[in-house]
Formats: C-alpha cells, sequence, structure tokens
C-alpha cells in the first residue's frame, strides 16, 4: 500500500475578507474530493484571508498511482484563476 500526500500553500487573489476565501476554498476541495477521490482539508492558515494551506492524501497500490493523482490535484489548483501556488510539498509512504 502507497499513501501519498500533498500541501500546498496557496496565495488567494480577489479575496477580501474570510467569506470570500471561504467560498473559493469550498468550492475547489469539493471538486477535487469529486474528480479525484482524494482526502482533502484547509490545514493551516484559516484565519488569513489572503493564504491558505491545503493537505491532500491518497492511497493506491502502487507509487506511480498516487504521484499522478496528487500531480492532477496540483494542476487544479494551477489552473484556477484566482489562486496562486506559493509552495508545494510531496511525500510518498509505502506500508
Amino acid at each position: 500500500m502507497v499513501i501519498g500526500t500533498l500541501e500546498i500553500a496557496l496565495r488567494l487573489e480577489g479575496c477580501r475578507s474570510l467569506k470570500d476565501k471561504r467560498q473559493v476554498v469550498r468550492s475547489v476541495l469539493d471538486k477535487a474530493r469529486r474528480e479525484f477521490q482524494v482526502s482533502i482539508a484547509e490545514v493551516a492558515d484559516q484565519k488569513l484571508w489572503g493564504n491558505a494551506c491545503i493537505g491532500v492524501a491518497t492511497v493506491s497500490n502502487n507509487a506511480k498511482q498516487a504521484e499522478s493523482v496528487l500531480q492532477h490535484v496540483v494542476d487544479m489548483f494551477d489552473a484556477h484563476a484566482s489562486i496562486e501556488i506559493q509552495s508545494v510539498s510531496k511525500e510518498m509512504f509505502r506500508l
């Protein structure tokens, strides 16, 4: 079993309040859950309306599949017009 994890630090353009931030973040997190069947949540910076830190996890039977799923999630964030990726950290664990 392979567990892939991802931490993405984001800058949210155009968010002027926590309500704006939550709307953007929630829509992207819901889309990632639906399309890629990952566990995903905002894990830090909850009170900063211009930033977000997202944690993602996936489980697979091989590392290539886990890597592919995590890369699709990164690509989805990168394609969003009002989101700028500041940093990405990936890790793979084999059990």
